[in-house]
């Protein structure tokens, strides 16, 4: 879901590199990493029949406020400034809000708060790579709009021999509250449970510190959305590579309050008007993520 073109480590380790995306359910209180940034402008045609299907709360301000975890580029991350939010997934938002004709506000979150702050009315919208699961499901309104998989990523020849199958004994790293989170912790009770070594399971709240972990050898390797993986390694230039392919493919949905389901389906057809005008695979091919792009926009698919 970074600044300085991502760049952010000296000898051109790319700390802004990967952002919150498959989460868990994890519901823990979290607090901001930082102020809200100025609201987003967006461009393009209101449609009076979405705008009537806005909540009377975001009607009233004039703008979504959105919850988003900016450290996992290039879906969420942020700006050369530090504090403007960036990344595809704010660009296809923005995109869908301009349906509304409203402006949107990212408030930057810790990812495992989220949910909870959608929940309780602090955020009118979750933006952060948030897989679709029935716990979530359970919990609030989610509304795909992309997919992706997980990917391991280490350095490059894979010197340690990582096999993702088998990484008993092995130092891994891993975002806190993602899905790859609850993967990485079920393959290491796979690996006690047939009597060997457990995983050395290093985790980090931003996936920029995961990442940069896994170019200074502190891991052997790391877990995370495949666009956040492919970003990884394009931005390391040759210091990290793919290990194994892409596997668990999910959508990712929008997080809309339970109760606000007129909404959570007016953003479905948002999203089909973005297809249609071409806005949403713009989004996508600026960022070079269009390879996930969907057609299905769906509610609690």
């Amino acid at each position: 879901m970074r600044r300085m073109s991502l760049i952010a480590v000296t000898g051109g380790i790319a700390l802004g590199l990967t952002l919150s995306a498959c989460g868990s359910d994890s519901l823990s209180p979290g607090g901001g990493q930082s102020s809200a940034p100025a609201a987003a402008p967006t461009t393009g045609k209101a449609d009076p029949a979405l705008v009537a299907k806005l909540p009377a709360k975001i009607k009233s301000a004039g703008k979504i406020v959105v919850g988003i975890d900016p450290t996992y580029a290039p879906n969420e991350m942020l700006a050369a400034d530090g504090k403007t939010v960036d990344g595809w997934d704010p660009a296809l938002f923005n995109a869908v809000a301009a349906k509304f004709g409203v402006t949107v506000d990212y408030q930057p979150s810790k990812f495992d708060a989220i949910i909870l702050g959608v929940d309780s009315g602090k955020y009118d919208v979750g933006v952060s790579s948030f897989s679709i699961n029935p716990d979530r499901k359970a919990k609030v309104n989610m509304v795909s709009y992309y997919t992706a998989g997980t990917l391991w990523v280490g350095q490059k020849g894979n010197p340690k021999g990582i096999n993702p199958d088998d990484a008993c004994g092995k130092n891994i790293g891993v975002q806190n509250g993602t899905t790859q989170f609850d993967d990485i912790t079920a393959r290491s009770k796979a690996c006690t449970g047939a009597g060997k070594p457990a995983i050395n399971i290093l985790p980090h709240d931003g996936q920029d510190e995961v990442t940069a972990d896994v170019v200074s050898g502190k891991v052997d390797a790391m877990l995370a959305d495949s666009p956040i993986g492919l970003y990884a390694i394009k931005q390391t230039g040759d210091k990290l590579a793919e290990i194994g392919k892409v596997y668990d493919s999910a959508p990712y949905g929008y997080v809309v309050p339970k109760a606000e389901t007129d909404f959570a389906q007016a953003l479905v057809d948002a999203l089909k008007a973005a297809k249609t005008d071409g806005s949403y695979d713009a989004a996508l091919k600026q960022w070079g993520v269009e390879s996930g792009g969907i057609t299905d926009f769906a509610l609690n698919p």
